[in-house]
């Protein structure tokens, strides 16, 4: 390794392959404990933005191709590569908020539950990840389909205005006003975006007065009755109430429940009385007698939800996920899933279906919403010994369900799975559009595109 040398005045944030605690920093690089087995030459801890400047030129200059990485939240890995620098921006973790302009400008590392937290000191809100611990770099790059998503619409539709480091190592701003094209990648392109960001300015909400959650739990057999009269109400729900459904073993742990199918409404409302009358359809339930339990009308908080989250997707276990946009109705795709998920090799496994998960229209960007439904199967397992057994559920669950698809969501699709995932992430004009602007912006391929099944080992 020593034809890539240290980079001057960084030398204590890289470490190369044969380094001492190379192995140690490369498996913390990914959140999920499913680590691939793919190495980077070089991985950089950024500490600022001009770190960022740096390891970019450096990369060029040794014909390194880089990758990025914010918070390690990509459930294939997709920042590990074989070969290349891993410039991580985790450490790069400011939020500076202006509460008169209902703005903020934070720094690629800044988690949801940090932004979150920061925002409520100043009455403020923004669709941050549902994860606590998902940094906003790759989510909002991705798209982002977050806290009430459904109203506010897809989080990068928030984002005003970001700082990039391009494949020339040159430090550049864009926005709708300047390197509009490059805006216009930034919002949606996920992993394989062509520059590293180092800033986004995020335009904010109102932080809800309320925030109230009404549960529905059922038996699995139940599933069309429940998904019929779910889809029924949902037209008639205000954008502000969060609804979905979840396929799933009640109690996973040692002793386990049956397998269950819930709906769960979350309204951010401006107040209790407001938000009760969100929930007001979603109380009356004519399958209540079928129900195994009910919460209606709990009050709650971002950080009680975020609690919750962190319990259900504690980091220490290994996960595979891969997600589908489909014109075909609820009752269709879940029950269709429902014989899969009953069969899953984990009772950790899900499958999660958010009503209206990108909300209202989005101003033109490279995300895009490709289909009336989406669904995103979980294999969640801790044997290691059992790592084949629960992708290749994934893969099951996956079949058949595709024949019906439209698309995928390039933040939690499974790129390992097939060539044709990062491409079918987008509109075709989209994708033809990002690879003239991969042309134009990364002539010399510097940045990784998307990962690929050639280069996968998981």
């Amino acid at each position: 390794m020593s034809r890539y040398p240290r980079m001057r005045g960084l030398g204590e944030l890289s470490v190369r392959r044969n380094d001492a605690g190379y192995e140690d920093i490369r498996r913390t690089v990914v959140w999920n404990a499913l680590t691939p087995a793919r190495f980077p030459d070089v991985i950089v801890r950024a500490a600022s933005a001009d770190d960022v400047v740096e390891a970019v030129r450096l990369a060029r200059s040794q014909r390194l191709r880089v990758a990025i990485r914010s918070g390690g939240h990509s459930w294939c890995g997709s920042s590990l590569r074989d070969g290349c620098m891993l410039i991580d921006l985790s450490r790069l973790r400011s939020c500076t908020v202006d509460p008169a302009s209902a703005t903020a400008t934070v720094q690629p590392g800044v988690t949801g539950l940090q932004l979150t937290s920061e925002l409520r000191r100043h009455g403020l809100a923004f669709p941050t990840g549902h994860c606590p611990s998902v940094a906003v770099g790759g989510y909002l790059l991705s798209g982002g389909l977050g806290w009430n998503s459904g109203a506010h619409g897809p989080a990068c539709a928030g984002v005003e205005q970001i700082e990039a480091v391009t494949a020339a190592g040159e430090p550049v701003t864009c926005s709708e006003s300047e390197h509009k094209d490059l805006f216009w990648a930034a919002r949606g392109a996920g992993p394989g975006f062509f520059a590293a960001v180092t800033a986004f300015r995020l335009r904010l909400y109102p932080h809800p007065g309320a925030i109230t959650s009404t549960r529905w739990t059922f038996p699995l057999a139940n599933v069309t009755e429940v998904t019929h009269w779910a889809t029924e109400l949902a037209a008639g729900l205000s954008p502000d109430v969060e609804l979905g459904f979840s396929l799933e073993t009640a109690g996973p742990g040692t002793e386990p429940g049956p397998k269950v199918v819930t709906v769960t409404g979350t309204a951010f409302a401006a107040s209790r009385q407001e938000a009760g009358e969100f929930l007001l359809p979603l109380r009356q339930c004519p399958l209540r007698r079928n129900s195994l339990s009910r919460r209606l009308d709990e009050p709650t908080t971002f950080e009680a939800l975020y609690d919750s989250s962190a319990a259900m997707w504690p980091p220490r276990l290994r996960y595979a996920a891969d997600t589908l946009w489909s014109d075909a109705g609820f009752p269709t795709l879940l029950g269709e899933l429902a014989d899969v998920v009953d069969s899953a090799p984990s009772n950790r496994s899900l499958v999660l279906a958010p009503f209206s998960p990108a909300g209202r229209p989005s101003p033109d960007m490279a995300f895009s919403v490709l289909g009336e439904s989406y669904v995103v199967p979980y294999a969640v397992w801790d044997d290691p010994r059992q790592d084949a057994a629960n992708i290749g559920w994934l893969r099951e669950a996956m079949h058949k369900v595709e024949p019906l698809g439209t698309g995928h969501y390039i933040a939690e699709v499974d790129l390992t799975a097939a060539s044709s995932r990062a491409r079918r992430s987008f509109t075709a004009d989209d994708w033809q559009r990002l690879g003239s602007l991969r042309t134009r912006y990364d002539p010399d391929g510097v940045f990784c595109s998307y990962l690929s099944p050639e280069e996968t080992s998981m």
